[in-house]
């Protein structure tokens, strides 16, 4: 990640820098209570924070980093789309019964909602505008507010009901366009999480209610995640837990109790009875795939009860006894597994069709891997940070979005939408990075690049912090009276800020640079190896295992500058 243009110093955090904190506290306070505690952000309401000047850095920086590559990999064109959005685009969709939706009504008593993404006010934006074949590719993106009315908002910035996020919109003439479009984006989002400085993993998803058939989910590994990951061994696919298809190292061998789910055909008149080994999840994505479809996913949620009912509800008395019936076996299981009792008290046999040999269950480590039938698959707990979808014509065709194609025939604009969670990120970086010292940014992410320390205001801190904010260092002087220098290099520590430069009377025309960030690379060991030990020495360990610099303040700029480009 290469510098700013211009360096900055910041002086003055004021009221909202971070109060003493217990080195225990440090190390136990959740991520989001710790970010609170240190002046990054401050929860007002449950789901609701208030962005302190800290937060607002790092989530400024995050921005820059996701509009760098949008503009300059992709020629995206920035815009910026109302907050609120009219009832009638949303019901177009079919979407205006979410439960999410924050709905509000004008003094005329008009509907609206705040946005929580939005795929209707950019077709119908886009709508009006294309009308050729030559007015795309197009590429739309904004970083805004959106609004979702969690029920139950955990996680602080992790699932919250207001949110930063940066939503993308891409339109193209056929679907090869669009699908190489979305592949192109895909490269984007690699190179903004790449530049961000934390590992990362991609792995193909379920589209969800959102639509489309084809997604990409981006995850940071970490043991409080929601969201598991599975990776295979042997071809090396990535997948989430519903996307991921798994066979058993022996097939048939759950000789237990079986669970059952009840499901219709599309059309409604046959029973669907899916069995499968108790306590595993039944997997509607693969339950799809083993019907080829012809299956009615809507009553997913519905107990099985509901279901029977409605299905009865299409059988005259007389003819129960020949309803259709269709049973599905999970491959695990076998002839003598425990199975619940058939529901039906007439039947005939005859009227049954069994499809066995198929997997219905989400996957786990340690299965064999469904894509390449050979490779084992392990498991990791992971927080979304990033997803990507192509969504075909599924809001063009309800929304009208047409355009002139090559022949002179109208044709439905072929779309897809790519978010990336911006405050998410704040606090999965905090997440992931943080350790018992406190938080550990990256440096594209950190508030500040490097802090100055002073235990008073005086010349010499101001010289070096002048020195490093003309090599385009962002930089924040800590030079409060009330605070000692020690304090205040531990308080820079645990802010993660990536460098701290403690500048004392003692050592003086000495400084001590401290290194709080993780490194990507070691290339400043050869520019220290050519550096003079009468200018730089690296010196012994802080009692915290801080690795110490001592540099003249005439290099200072310099070998931080070095410093940082490992960062």
């Amino acid at each position: 990640m290469s510098s700013s243009k211009s360096g900055r110093i910041i002086r003055r955090i004021g009221a909202f820098h971070a109060k003493n904190l217990t080195k225990d506290a440090y190390k136990t306070l959740p991520t989001h209570e710790l970010l609170q505690a240190l002046g990054f952000v401050k929860q007002s309401q449950s789901g609701l924070v208030h962005w302190l000047p800290l937060g607002l850095k790092s989530l400024n920086k995050i921005s820059e980093v996701i509009k760098k590559h949008m503009d300059q990999d992709l020629g995206a064109s920035e815009v910026s789309l109302s907050t609120l959005s009219a009832r009638k685009l949303w019901e177009k969709t079919g979407r205006w019964g979410n439960t999410e939706l924050f709905k509000l009504k004008d003094a005329k008593k008009a509907d609206y909602c705040l946005n929580p993404t939005c795929e209707e006010e950019i077709t119908a934006l886009v709508g009006g505008y294309v009308s050729s074949y030559k007015d795309l590719p197009l590429i739309a993106y904004q970083i805004t507010r959106k609004y979702r009315d969690e029920r139950r908002p955990r996680g602080g910035l992790l699932r919250g009901r207001e949110f930063l996020m940066k939503d993308a919109y891409s339109f193209d003439a056929s679907k090869a366009d669009a699908v190489a479009t979305f592949d192109r984006v895909n490269k984007c989002y690699d190179g903004i999480f790449q530049d961000l400085g934390v590992p990362f993993v991609s792995a193909w998803a379920d589209s969800g209610d959102i639509g489309g058939d084809m997604s990409k989910e981006y995850h940071y590994e970490h043991e409080s995640g929601e969201d598991t990951v599975l990776k295979c061994d042997n071809c090396g696919s990535i997948s989430n837990v519903e996307k991921c298809s798994s066979v058993p190292v022996e097939e048939g061998l759950h000789s237990g109790n079986a669970d059952v789910k009840y499901a219709l055909n599309a059309c409604g008149d046959t029973l669907i009875c899916l069995y499968y080994p108790e306590g595993r999840t039944l997997n509607w994505n693969l339950v799809k795939e083993a019907l080829q479809e012809d299956v009615d996913v809507s009553m997913r949620d519905s107990d099985n009860l509901t279901i029977l009912d409605k299905f009865k509800s299409t059988l005259s008395e007389d003819s129960e006894l020949f309803a259709s019936v269709v049973r599905v076996m999970d491959v695990r299981l076998n002839s003598r597994s425990n199975f619940p009792d058939f529901p039906l008290k007439q039947y005939m046999k005859s009227n049954f069709a069994q499809l066995g040999g198929v997997s219905l269950v989400d996957a786990i480590a340690g299965e064999i891997c469904g894509s390449c039938q050979e490779g084992n698959l392990s498991e990791a707990r992971t927080i979304e940070v990033g997803h990507s979808f192509y969504l075909g014509q599924k809001y063009s065709k309800v929304m009208k979005a047409k355009y002139m194609n090559k022949d002179n025939k109208d044709d439905f604009l072929e779309m897809g939408c790519y978010g990336i969670g911006v405050s998410r990120l704040v606090a999965a970086i905090g997440q992931v990075t943080r350790d018992k010292q406190g938080l550990r940014w990256p440096r594209a992410a950190s508030p500040f690049e490097v802090t100055v320390c002073v235990p008073a205001p005086d010349e010499r801190g101001t010289e070096v912090a002048e020195q490093l904010c003309n090599s385009s260092i962002d930089v924040w002087i800590d030079e409060d009276a009330r605070t000692g220098l020690g304090r205040k290099v531990l308080q820079s520590h645990a802010t993660g800020i990536p460098l701290c430069v403690a500048v004392g009377s003692k050592q003086w025309p000495f400084v001590d640079v401290e290194v709080r960030g993780e490194r990507r690379a070691n290339s400043w060991e050869q520019r220290y190896a050519q550096a003079s030990r009468d200018e730089w020495t690296l010196t012994d360990q802080t009692d915290a295992g801080i690795e110490k610099h001592r540099v003249h303040k005439d290099r200072v700029a310099e070998v931080v500058t070095v410093l940082l480009a490992d960062m």
